[in-house]
């Protein structure tokens, strides 16, 4: 597996093509790629950014969250939300590298993913081609931030191991692979979450991974989700004293 970072110019809000700067940095593709593009550059460019001083982030927490803690219950001052079923700190509202801005989620980032592979396709003429649009997320009990899809189009999300056996036979009762977030992850790591300037990555050499020529249906999305009742951590979730947030 190869993994290759893009350094770009500084995307600003003077950017507003996406398709565009894809044209001037990305090189030729071939078969069974993944270019993995992160959500910043895409709301940036949507102009998905709310000066500060304009909102308060407290008030730009509720309105992108579908529950929320306030961020005077914890010592570091940011709020744990729930954000288009992800837990995730701030839905997903970030400082860093807004020049003065709050820079938000993408609106649709399943639709940016869908298209950018759409025109992926065409332009670099090839079948199989993923992409995975990224942000960064906390892992309870780490320290350190970690990549993950918040899109993905281009292939099979989920490798499901249910029913199949370990290598002493053993069927196994519970595992899945989040094919989505591993390759999000790897390709956060070498494009960094500072100055690097490299917003875009292509993934390639990649085994095992299931290439679709077309876009994800609407159950394969549904089926990435896990209902708060089995999910692992139901217990915790479910007795946290969330806010209501203003998304459904």
């Amino acid at each position: 597996m190869n993994v290759t970072a893009i350094k770009t110019h500084k995307i600003t809000s003077k950017d507003t093509d996406l398709f565009a700067i894809l044209d001037k940095y990305l090189p030729k593709l071939e078969e069974n790629s993944v270019v993995v593009v992160t959500s910043k550059i895409i709301s940036i460019i949507e102009g998905r950014t709310v000066p500060m001083g304009s909102k308060s982030k407290d008030e730009l927490i509720e309105e992108e969250s579908q529950r929320f803690l306030p961020r005077d219950e914890n010592k570091w001052h940011v709020g744990l939300t729930v954000a288009r079923d992800n837990l995730v700190a701030s839905a997903g509202i970030d400082e860093s590298n807004g020049n003065g801005s709050y820079i938000l989620w993408p609106k649709d980032p399943q639709k940016n993913a869908n298209e950018i592979r759409e025109y992926l396709v065409k332009k670099c003429n090839v079948k199989n081609v993923g992409v995975v649009v990224t942000d960064s997320k906390t892992t309870p009990l780490r320290w350190g931030t970690t990549g993950f899809s918040l899109a993905h189009s281009g292939f099979a999300a989920v490798r499901d191991y249910i029913g199949k056996p370990d290598i002493f036979g053993r069927k196994m009762e519970y595992t899945k692979l989040n094919v989505a977030d591993s390759i999000a992850s790897m390709a956060v790591l070498a494009m960094g979450e500072g100055e690097e300037q490299q917003p875009i990555a292509i993934v390639d050499d990649l085994k095992d991974v299931e290439f679709q020529d077309r876009n994800p249906s609407e159950q394969e999305l549904k089926e990435l989700q896990i209902h708060l009742d089995e999910d692992l951590y139901s217990v915790f979730l479910k007795n946290a004293p969330w806010k209501k947030g203003r998304q459904p």
